[in-house]
């Protein structure tokens, strides 16, 4: 099923990258909101998950996102477990899975953080996605990280990473990774 969600959250990041102009349509309040156009009646798929996206996810929420990850660089754990929920739910780049507290989740990270004497990170990028039917809000991320380990051996890969928040907190990640060459 997660797999299956990367594939439509994927799908719904490229189909907001078309050139097509949308027009901001009034709501309630008198704010504007961008409207997307419908899907055509011709695909050959329909989308089990959501295929109604914005990009409304708070400022807060993105920092936090993004702040997880400077933590992790800085090797901040006390600061990337304030940004994970309680309970979280992890997909590794490894096809490893995790389920279970933030505070065992944090001894898993601190351990592997701990064989590291360095990580730097490249964000490329990063973009919004809210589920309106869903109600659920995404940050997917796109960045390139080296690890030195305290060996001085150095890991480098490409990553595509989703984060799911609610109420300001972390509560599912999911990890696609790349070795580089």
């Amino acid at each position: 099923m997660r797999k299956m969600f990367l594939y439509f959250v994927l799908s719904a990041f490229v189909w907001s990258c078309n050139d097509e102009k949308t027009e901001p349509a009034a709501t309630d309040a008198g704010s504007t909101t961008a409207t997307t156009a419908t899907d055509p009646a011709d695909l050959p798929y329909k989308a089990s998950y959501s295929s109604s996206w914005s990009t409304e996810v708070s400022d807060a929420d993105l920092k936090m996102v993004m702040n997880t990850y400077k933590d992790w660089a800085d090797g901040n754990m006390s600061g990337l477990a304030a940004g994970m929920a309680d309970s979280v739910n992890v997909e590794f780049g490894t096809g490893d899975h995790f389920s279970g507290t933030n505070a065992e989740l944090m001894k898993l990270w601190k351990t592997y953080r701990d064989s590291l004497s360095a990580v730097k990170i490249d964000m490329a990028g990063w973009h919004r996605m809210y589920s309106t039917d869903k109600k659920e809000g995404y940050i997917v991320t796109w960045y390139d990280e080296w690890d030195t380990y305290k060996d001085g051996r150095v890991d480098s890969a490409t990553y595509h990473d989703i984060n799911q928040v609610k109420n300001g907190k972390i509560v599912w990640y999911s990890q696609y990774k790349r070795k580089k060459k």
